[in-house]
């Protein structure tokens, strides 16, 4: 007797779930991979739907994105949000083309940088590429922006806490990576394709023009002000206004 989906315990499972250890039927695996299951990075059956799972987890990261962004601006206003974004820009550079990207990876990264921030840390024996590589980006904004350092650690502290509650416990997990550039790439589709251009090996990330990823951070969480965090703001309703009904 063919053994059933492990998720709906309905009908025939036909695909193995390294998730579930078991079988899944194909609807169920379709309909909540990344969303309801915590699929791992390396199951084959994310590779085929990458963009399709990218806008679906998207759509679900970008609740928790303008959480995140309303309680930055209450810490440090423009230059704290604009240093959240430039984690975001950096990520999204960084990983857009590798869909073998982890969760772990972004963690690591920020952790280290945290290290980096308090006043007694330890330099760590070897650094993994992305940690240098977000690091490098993250201290010029600091440099440039004069970005307070305590304002600084409470940023990198609620990007971790997202990342880390987005992603799930599974420790092979990308659906913070799928979600954060599902999200960019659905509501800034302009600065996604300018950030695909880039390569990732040059020591520094520029977007259009002469402005480089400092510039492009601010600009950009002063289009996040104006439209999600001032409560009662015109932009901020009309934004919400759709979803009323």
């Amino acid at each position: 007797m063919a053994a059933t989906c492990v998720y709906c315990h309905g009908r025939k499972g036909k695909r193995s779930c390294p998730a579930l250890n078991g079988l899944i039927c194909s609807t169920c695996c379709g309909e909540n991979r990344l969303t309801k299951i915590a699929c791992p990075a390396d199951c084959p059956y994310l590779e085929a739907g990458t963009d399709y799972q990218r806008q679906r987890v998207g759509e679900l990261f970008r609740q928790d994105r303008r959480r995140v962004y309303r309680e930055i601006f209450e810490i440090g206003g423009e230059r704290a949000a604009g240093l959240f974004n430039l984690i975001e820009i950096v990520c999204f550079s960084y990983f857009h083309n590798k869909p073998s990207g982890l969760d772990g990876e972004v963690v690591a990264a920020l952790e280290f940088i945290r290290r980096l921030l308090s006043p007694i840390h330890f330099p760590a024996p070897t650094v993994p590429a992305f940690s240098q590589y977000l690091h490098k980006e993250f201290k010029a904004f600091l440099e440039k922006e004069k970005v307070d350092l305590e304002q600084a650690q409470q940023a990198v502290d609620l990007a971790l806490t997202l990342v880390n509650e987005f992603s799930g416990t599974g420790l092979r997990s990308n659906r913070f990576l799928t979600g954060l550039i599902g999200c960019l790439t659905m509501d800034h589709p302009d600065v996604a394709a300018h950030l695909k251009k880039q390569d990732t090996d040059q020591p520094r990330i520029v977007l259009a023009g002469e402005g480089d990823i400092a510039t492009a951070a601010k600009e950009q969480a002063l289009r996040e002000k104006s439209r999600i965090v001032i409560p009662g703001a015109h932009a901020h309703d009309h934004e919400h206004h759709g979803h009323k009904h």
